[in-house]
């Protein structure tokens, strides 16, 4: 197994395939140890990060990393930040830079950050950072280059400057301004940079180190946490699985085919996806239900069976062997199964397409949507639909395509087969609607 590094302005990718397996990503912004953990890597570790300009890292999905048994690594700039804030919780903090952040001697984020260039030219960084200034003045201090008095007025000067602005010539330039004799100013210069502390770097080095002395688990030690899956959770998880692989163009297509096939085909391959991305990604905590979460589920599956009077019910709960206590735990577990469903719906439509293809539907259902588009294409007018439209349609639909009459809950049937809202929902009818009245051998 290889270790991921997320590393920017600190280190060259160079430095760090000699070192080892590694592969380098980019400084990490949100959603990216999410993504890299999902790929259950030997190590993550984080060097550099976004701070502006791209969401943060999120300090849940290094949490959820760690619950996964993906051991995280955080050292020198964005990765020192996390590790003192996460330490406690099993993220593996390398450095002076974390051991400061950790024990509240460094607290502003700004000590770490620095302004770079595109991955174009490397990151290749255009500022200094304040820990590596702090660092390099004690040094000079220590090799009497500074007194004390010179060292506390230079560091003072350098954190009032914006970090974009922060490189040794400005310092320098600024020194005599803030009380340090031109001696030491001359001596400062004369010294650097072959005096320079690369502090960061330094870190960055232990970490990659430490990493490499990591043994492969192939059972990794439980976490000492709880990790709770909340609705932001499933939101950012969605989120992430949308950039990481976007159904769209011809994905989006097959999926829909599946979806006009009606609520029992797609409910078939939506709970093997389920069980798909359940051992992906563990089960998500559902809590105490609700009444109304249970009333909702008994209603659904009075009007999926059509058990519409209490003598259908009754009849129906007697042929199935089940008395009161039974048919409770029964709608309990069909409520829980729809909570499931929901936090699942925004980030399932990988599950569906490899269950697709296990099952060999993928290509039936591509090959039609293939001639679909080729026929829609021709038809199309490019028309927006109107209300009479959507609902002649959706009548179409129901009776003609699935025999079946049109449900009074609309919003509920388009949930069921997958469909975002009832706008896409009719977009898909009108396409199936003109390929099969322009398809002699359909479907």
């Amino acid at each position: 197994m290889t270790s991921v590094i997320f590393v920017g302005p600190t280190l060259a990718p160079k430095e760090v395939g000699a070192l080892g397996e590694f592969q380098c990503l980019p400084p990490v912004s949100q959603g990216d140890v999410y993504r890299a953990a999902r790929k259950r890597p030997r190590a993550i570790g984080i060097v550099d990060g976004y701070f502006s300009g791209a969401p943060s890292v999120w300090h849940k999905e290094i949490l959820w990393a760690i619950s996964e048994g993906v051991p995280v690594f955080g050292s020198a700039s964005m990765g020192a930040l996390r590790a003192a804030e996460l330490h406690s919780f099993g993220m593996r903090g390398m450095g002076r830079i974390f051991e400061a952040f950790r024990d509240g001697a460094l607290e502003d984020d700004d000590e770490v950050a620095v302004l770079h260039g595109p991955a174009e030219i490397g990151h290749l960084p255009a500022s200094e950072a304040m820990v590596n200034i702090r660092a390099t003045l004690a040094f000079a201090e220590t090799n009497g280059v500074l007194g004390e008095r010179s060292r506390c007025a230079l560091e003072n000067c350098a954190k009032s400057l914006f970090f974009g602005d922060r490189n040794w010539s400005l310092l320098l330039d600024m020194a005599g301004s803030r009380g340090v004799p031109e001696t030491e100013v001359r001596a400062l210069r004369e010294w650097l940079p072959a005096g320079r502390v690369d502090q960061k770097r330094a870190d960055a080095l232990s970490m990659l180190h430490a990493m490499k002395e990591t043994p492969a688990h192939d059972e990794p030690a439980p976490p000492s946490f709880h990790f709770e899956w909340t609705y932001l959770w499933d939101v950012f998880v969605a989120r992430a699985e949308e950039q990481a692989e976007a159904t769209t163009g011809p994905a989006k297509l097959i999926l829909d085919e599946l979806r006009m096939e009606g609520p029992e085909a797609y409910g078939r391959v939506e709970a093997r996806a389920l069980l798909r991305r359940i051992a992906a990604e563990g089960a998500p905590r559902i809590p105490e239900l609700e009444r109304e979460q249970t009333r909702a589920a008994l209603s659904n599956i009075r009007v999926r069976l059509g058990l519409y009077t209490r003598t259908d019910l009754d009849r129906w709960m007697s042929a199935q062997d089940l008395d009161p206590l039974s048919m409770e735990r029964l709608v309990e577990s069909e409520a829980r199964l729809e909570i499931l469903r929901q936090r699942f719906s925004a980030s399932i439509e990988a599950a569906l397409l490899d269950e697709l293809r296990m099952t060999g539907a993928y290509s039936r259902l591509a090959e039609r949507a293939a001639r679909k588009d080729v026929i829609v294409t021709k038809q199309q007018s490019g028309a927006a639909l109107t209300p009479l439209m959507s609902t002649t349609l959706r009548l179409w639909y129901f009776e003609k395509r699935l025999g079946l009459p049109m449900p009074d809950d609309i919003a509920g049937f388009i949930s069921r087969i997958g469909f975002e809202n009832i706008s896409s929902f009719d977009n898909a009818l009108y396409r199936e609607w003109l390929y099969l009245s322009n398809c002699t051998n359909s479907p």
